[in-house]
């Protein structure tokens, strides 16, 4: 596909390395000559410098043969007329625009943008994403990654295994015998830094990362089988008071009445906007790597700390204090290329990339095909991915102990109709099956072949 991307922010250039890897054919827009210089130097990525919402800009870029426009600057305004002029003067089939202001956002004027109003097909909110993320992860305190797939039918859970996990050098094979009922499977292991699918015969060690794919209704009950069973917190302080936080805080007053919550902003006026929007929060002006902020804001007694400014560095490094001031759980906002990484050796429990979460938002829309859910994980080693099975699928007919999958990919389960079903070697994929399955980076494209989906779409 021929993609253009206005906005090389770390948003815009996430998104355009990946497509870029997938073979797409990738312009990217921004005003920065210094940011498009630092891309096209490092990737095989056209750079033009410019306005994104210009048309001689996009026309430069390619516009009359693009196959999607994705307007991903810091200004929705931008954005939104970038999608305009795509549409009326350039007729690209699909745009996509990044909303943050929530104002655009809110219910009454969700109708601004149905078919017809604007020239915008699918709006991206990164900062509702995020926000929606960390709320999974307080709710599954045990889980450093928690992504519904399937209307939440499905969850796939990031689990590490601590020395008392009471199924390491447990082969996988047994865990089935085990526990029959359980609907999970174990679909993915990192160890050592290395992500691998796993065969029946292995054996998950302490210290391993791994991801489990699973019924939602099981996803308490698979994380006490893992070795964790924390409780969602009741004392919630939020480093930050910007859209991810105010979001955050204001989803924890609607979902539960009793939690307490702070907020720690650094900007004063700031402070006193969001604490006009809270019912029950108390909103704290000053830095969160001050000690007396901290213990006013009680962190001695704190369950979980969220750390979502717009600095990484701050963001680790309070979140790295909370842990030392005892909270159970602390997460960290970290934006920067390569960083994410670093969060299990930190001692946090979660690193929230909005690159991932933007990236899942869109690469489902830019491989079309049947595929309806993507998620990166490990950095873009693996990802977790939902895809409706067609009639064409050559897998239809036979039992998946006859099919040979991919070497590095393994199913989960199978959505048919309601139920979520664990398979077996007896079982049959059947047509409109939903699967939700984990592949590694490499053996993406031979999906395609499994699902019959154009390899275009891969």
């Amino acid at each position: 596909m021929k993609i253009i991307i206005c906005g090389a922010g770390q948003v815009g250039r996430g998104i355009a390395e990946r497509l870029s890897l997938e073979e797409n054919d990738v312009t990217l827009i921004d005003t920065s000559e210094e940011l498009i210089q630092l891309i096209s130097s490092s990737r095989d990525i056209q750079g033009i410098v410019g306005h994104g919402a210009h048309p001689d800009v996009l026309e430069r870029a390619g516009a009359e043969d693009a196959d999607m426009i994705i307007a991903a600057t810091f200004v929705d305004e931008v954005n939104m007329m970038a999608c305009e002029v795509a549409h009326s003067v350039f007729a690209i089939p699909t745009k996509i625009a990044r909303i943050r202001s929530q104002a655009y956002l809110l219910p009454e004027y969700q109708n601004m943008f149905s078919s017809g109003k604007v020239a915008i097909d699918v709006i991206i909110s990164p900062e509702i994403a995020v926000g929606e993320m960390v709320l999974r992860r307080l709710a599954l305190p045990g889980a450093f990654e928690a992504i519904y797939f399937v209307d939440e039918k499905v969850i796939a859970l990031g689990i590490k295994l601590d020395d008392d996990c009471p199924v390491v050098n447990t082969p996988l094979t047994q865990l089935t015998e085990l526990f029959p009922d359980l609907t999970a499977v174990v679909v993915a292991i990192v160890r050592d830094g290395k992500t691998f699918v796993p065969h029946s015969n292995d054996q998950m060690l302490a210290g391993d990362h791994v991801f489990v794919i699973g019924d939602q209704a099981d996803a308490s009950r698979t994380l006490a089988l893992f070795g964790h069973e924390e409780k969602p917190p009741q004392h919630v302080i939020i480093g930050g008071g910007g859209n991810i936080g105010l979001y955050v805080a204001e989803k924890l007053e609607e979902r539960n009445s009793s939690i307490k919550i702070r907020i720690i902003e650094t900007n004063e006026s700031r402070a006193e906007q969001v604490s006009e929007k809270l019912n029950r929060a108390m909103v704290l002006h000053g830095s969160i790597l001050e000690d007396e902020i901290l213990r006013e804001a009680g962190i001695d007694q704190t369950d979980a700390f969220v750390a979502v400014t717009n600095d990484d560095k701050v963001n680790i490094l309070s979140a790295m204090i909370a842990k030392e001031h005892g909270s159970s759980q602390a997460m960290s906002l970290v934006s920067s290329l390569g960083v994410s990484s670093i969060g299990s050796r930190l001692g946090l429990d979660a690193i929230i990339d909005p690159r991932t979460v933007t990236i899942s938002s869109i690469l489902k829309h830019a491989r079309r095909g049947r595929i309806l859910g993507v998620h990166p994980v490990v950095g873009g080693q693996g990802e977790i991915v939902e895809a409706d099975v067609l009639e064409t699928s050559p897998m239809i007919g036979h039992k998946l102990r006859d099919t040979e999958l991919p070497d590095g990919v393994r199913l989960g389960v199978i959505v048919r109709g309601d139920k979520v079903i664990l398979p077996t070697g007896d079982t049959e994929i059947k047509a409109k099956d939903r699967v939700v399955l984990f592949a590694l980076a490499e053996q993406i494209q031979k999906l395609q072949h499994l699902f019959r989906v154009s390899l275009e779409y891969f």
